[in-house]
């Protein structure tokens, strides 16, 4: 336990806390006896410091992005395999309590048991010594795969159209004003224009990818 604390960076006070995280219901199930709760109580109450601290960090550091975009950059942030990214850095596999069938099978390499386990430990950390040590575990483990919004697969042509519908009005259209290259290797390029003003240009294998090229070139240019 002492080398999970190292990776935390943080010695909890209340053993019991981080000892009910890392407790699987299979483990409680077969030992009753012990009076150890399982850690979906503290599961649940981790998502919600998860979902909060990332939200907090997303309205502070993109002042310009739109609530739609803010929403699909902080689901990825918070999905499955983000947080079982992080409880494999903190190694949680190796600590978790489970039961003799679940550890049999694996239990402690599957995604969602891992990712369950790291919100478990985050709660544990929020009871143990409040917000700021929890978002501090936040940052450390989840919010450093955050790049300066450069997320992909983002549909940056409803992220731009939410952009522009902030005024009434405006009308985004999108022109294809070149192609080069070969059949087997055609390259698309596309210019999105705002009111008739161009306001960015993209290019790609095909005319949908050029389209997401430009969007995002001239959403990126318009928050600036």
């Amino acid at each position: 336990m002492d080398r999970l604390e190292d990776k935390l960076g943080y010695t909890f006070r209340n053993k019991a806390l981080i000892q009910e995280a890392l407790t699987h219901s299979s483990w409680a199930n077969e030992n009753k006896k012990s009076g150890i709760k399982c850690n979906e109580r503290l599961e649940f109450l981790g998502d919600s410091v998860l979902g909060f601290t990332v939200a907090e960090f997303l309205y502070r550091k993109e002042p310009e992005m739109p609530e739609g975009l803010m929403t699909r950059v902080r689901a990825e942030l918070v999905c499955e395999k983000s947080l079982e990214g992080a409880a494999s850095e903190l190694e949680l596999g190796t600590y978790l309590r489970l039961g003799r069938g679940e550890e049999q099978s694996g239990g402690g390499k599957r995604p969602s048991i891992l990712a369950d386990a790291f919100e478990a430990v985050l709660a544990a950390v929020f009871l143990d010594a409040g917000i700021e040590q929890a978002k501090a575990m936040v940052e450390k483990f989840v919010l450093c795969q955050y790049s300066d919004g450069e997320q992909t697969g983002y549909d940056y042509k409803t992220v731009l159209q939410e952009l522009v519908q902030r005024k009434s009005g405006q009308t985004l259209l999108y022109h294809m004003t070149g192609e080069s290259g070969p059949d087997h290797a055609k390259q698309f390029i596309v210019e999105v224009r705002l009111n008739g003003a161009a306001k960015g240009e993209g290019t790609g294998k095909t005319k949908k990818e050029a389209e997401q090229a430009a969007a995002k070139a001239a959403y990126e240019e318009m928050i600036k």
